[in-house]
């Protein structure tokens, strides 16, 4: 039985929304409390019922999620999209930042890498590379009694 709120639309419920747009029961609530989803229409037993646009949204939620948006990005790519404008401009902005964000983490994961990898190959014999002083080995067993 369909209520005054749930006339016209497609009524689905959050198990059918759920399994087609791949998320949890949980991951829709919480997106509607935060506002990413519009609070849907509620049967007389207030079970919920969703339009079929929800699905699109959700799937538009998870996608932006997957390039790294955060949930305060995708909110605002989708009162951008809500107002029938292409979100494209304030994404590719979004996304520029994110890919210099990217760019920036794998240069110091770089140096990273390289400072590990000397430091491994200072490791090996008997003479314990110390990278800095105290950081690895007990006085007694650096040169004099350093930790070295």
């Amino acid at each position: 039985m369909r209520t005054e709120a749930t006339k016209g639309l497609t009524a689905l419920t959050m198990s059918q929304v759920t399994s087609r747009a791949g998320v949890r029961p949980d991951t829709v609530r919480y997106y509607e409390r935060i506002g990413l989803l519009p609070t849907p229409a509620r049967t007389t037993g207030a079970h919920r019922r969703y339009d079929e646009d929800v699905i699109d949204r959700l799937r538009f939620i998870r996608g932006t999620q997957r390039l790294g948006l955060t949930l305060t990005e995708i909110g605002d790519l989708l009162s951008v999209r809500d107002t029938g404008v292409c979100p494209c401009e304030p994404a590719e902005t979004m996304l520029e930042r994110h890919l210099a964000e990217i760019e920036a983490e794998m240069a110091r994961l770089g140096e990273l890498r390289a400072e590990l990898t000397s430091l491994l190959s200072g490791m090996s014999g008997d003479a314990c590379a110390d990278p800095l002083p105290g950081a690895w080995c007990p006085p007694e067993c650096g040169p004099e009694g350093g930790g070295g």
